[in-house]
């Protein structure tokens, strides 16, 4: 049977009322009993009932991660740095996964968040989603991660510089018959990778070079999608002599789909991802590294301070990117 907070008074010799007080941290108890309810509570193994919580005190301790994707590693890493966060607080975490954004799904199941937690951390999603209008709709606070919207508390990186910074680093070597390998709709402006669309022909655009459609793939952000991009690549009448692939993920396939052609990556065709994955290093893949720990632990951050501060200002915050140089990329080789 589960120890109430009667149990907790008649054992430290205390009204109920005074337990309530003390284990919420009113600073109108005194300390030697706040102290001496807490050593009882924590004897007894007492574990307040969240709903009771939240009817006295109008917060849940709970905040909440919207997500697409939970079986990417680019979210295990921001989880990584939002537990940090979490950790050294008495807040729990609800983990809600919308699925893939080109799947079909209920929007209304955000409103069973409504008094679950006290604020959404909102992964991944493009900010003219109309799952993200449901979410602001629920009038809580909420910080995104990954994209930015006028109003809003953000935490994210500058997608259109480091692809930039990636497709440059191709150009400097001397390629000027660049590939580009892209997840499902670099040209939505709706969608998260069209910055780093942009960021591309940015570069292009800059160093004079023509933009050549026929040389990008879709690889849907997957190891799988990057193989057969790289295979559709490699059989042009004139394959690419550099790639940039959006994610890590989608360059391992290529890095996988060269060797089985034969093709040997940073000698034959330059190859450079996007995320800074651990695995890059083994694999010798250049890269543009982005500090998802850090963003995850500072959203949620932002979250317990807007939870703990309504009203204040919303905060945007864009974190820089590192261009990290491996093996995978060299200089354009003329025949």
């Amino acid at each position: 049977m589960s120890v109430t907070v009667k149990d907790v008074a008649r054992a430290a010799g205390v009204s109920t009322a005074t337990v309530s007080r003390a284990l919420r941290g009113f600073p109108s108890v005194d300390p030697a009993i706040r102290a001496h309810v807490l050593a009882i509570a924590q004897g007894l193994d007492y574990v307040g009932s969240p709903a009771a919580a939240a009817l006295s005190t109008g917060r849940t301790n709970s905040i909440a991660i919207i997500t697409p994707y939970i079986a990417r590693w680019s979210f295990a890493r921001m989880l990584s740095g939002v537990d940090r966060i979490l950790r050294t607080t008495n807040m729990d975490l609800l983990l809600y996964r919308l699925g893939d954004p080109s799947d079909p799904h209920p929007v209304p199941a955000h409103r069973r968040l409504r008094h679950r937690v006290d604020g959404i951390l909102v992964m991944s999603i493009a900010a003219g989603s109309p799952d993200l209008e449901e979410i602001l709709r629920l009038n809580m606070p909420v910080t995104l991660v990954g994209s930015t919207r006028e109003g809003v508390a953000s935490v994210s990186i500058d997608d259109r510089a480091g692809a930039r910074a990636a497709t440059r680093h191709l150009l400097d070597q001397g390629h000027t018959k660049i590939g580009l390998i892209y997840g499902r709709e670099r040209t939505n402006p709706l969608a998260l990778e069209h910055q780093r669309y942009l960021g591309f022909a940015d570069a292009l655009r800059e160093a004079g070079v023509a933009e050549s459609p026929k040389r990008e793939a879709s690889g849907m952000f997957t190891l799988e999608g990057g193989a057969a991009a790289m295979r559709k690549l490699l059989e042009l009448p004139e394959p690419p002599t550099a790639v940039f692939a959006m994610s890590d993920e989608m360059a391992f396939g290529a890095l996988r789909a060269m060797r089985m052609a034969g093709v040997r990556p940073g000698h034959d065709i330059a190859l450079i991802g996007f995320d800074g994955h651990e695995l890059a290093d083994g694999l010798d893949l250049s890269t543009i590294a982005q500090p998802l720990e850090e963003l995850g632990a500072l959203a949620v951050q932002n979250i317990l301070d807007d939870i703990a501060q309504p009203g204040r200002p919303r905060l945007t915050t864009v974190l820089p990117t590192e261009l990290v140089v491996r093996g995978s990329t060299s200089p354009v080789r003329h025949a």
